[in-house]
């Protein structure tokens, strides 16, 4: 299987529901072929569907791409669409439900947040750099959070992890930019997800605007120079959105 007509490939974990459900949706319309990630089988099946009916080959692959072997799987199914030019940093974690206190988090639960938030994205980045160093002009997306620059109660495992992503991303930035990869980082605000549930357990956040409330972003995003956006923090829901000149 190769990506037909020379289509541009993208990586999206966590890509089952939710935002990652959105921007693959996004890509598969904007005429990428889709390697699409998330733990369980059934649910990722399902939502390719609409992907593929909009011309996109998809190449699901269930795994969590925290351990090793995921993240070989990942490689594989790359391998098989011939290139790589996005990766979307979707997939998170965010620690026990209910907003428990920092210090209320066994060593094993800030572990895993830290280990899926941070630990994942730079070692997927790193197994899946030679195709996108191959690219033209690749760009990588961390997918990061107000909590990390937020301090908000309750949220400390998962804001400390997306604090450091955003260093991470500064950081390859800067290191890639040489091999003409680029790397963002993008908040996309509170949003009514089965995430955001999980934190607010027996609320009613249907306040929160749908993921899809972020399309016109990945709109702008995508439509732009790679080199142009590198090293940037965007908040999907705000007003504006500026590049570098």
């Amino acid at each position: 299987m190769t990506s037909e007509n020379g289509r541009p490939v993208a990586v999206v974990t966590g890509a089952s529901r939710g935002l990652g459900s959105v921007v693959a949706n996004f890509l598969a319309g904007s005429g990428y072929d889709i390697v699409a990630t998330a733990r369980a089988s059934s649910p990722l099946h399902e939502a390719a569907r609409p992907w593929e009916r909009l011309g996109a080959t998809v190449v699901p692959v269930s795994a969590a791409v925290e351990d090793s072997a995921g993240r070989a799987a990942v490689q594989s199914a790359v391998h098989t669409l011939g290139r790589l030019d996005v990766v979307v940093h979707n997939a998170s974690e965010l620690g026990p439900s209910g907003r428990p206190k920092l210090l209320a988090l066994s060593p094993d639960q800030l572990e895993t947040v830290l280990r899926v938030n941070v630990v994942a994205p730079v070692l997927l980045t790193k197994a899946l750099l030679p195709p996108l160093k191959a690219a033209p002009a690749a760009l990588v997306v961390n997918i990061t959070s107000d909590a990390a620059v937020g301090a908000y109660p309750g949220w400390g495992a998962y804001g400390a992890s997306k604090a450091a992503l955003d260093l991470v991303t500064r950081t390859l930035a800067q290191e890639l930019a040489d091999d003409h990869v680029s790397v963002v980082a993008v908040d996309p605000g509170d949003m009514r997800t089965a995430m955001h549930q999980a934190a607010y357990l027996g609320e009613d956040i249907s306040d929160r605007p749908l993921p899809d409330v972020t399309v016109p972003f990945w709109a702008w995003l995508f439509g732009q120079s790679p080199a142009r956006v590198n090293g940037l923090r965007f908040q999907a829901q705000g007003e504006r959105w500026e590049a570098n000149p």
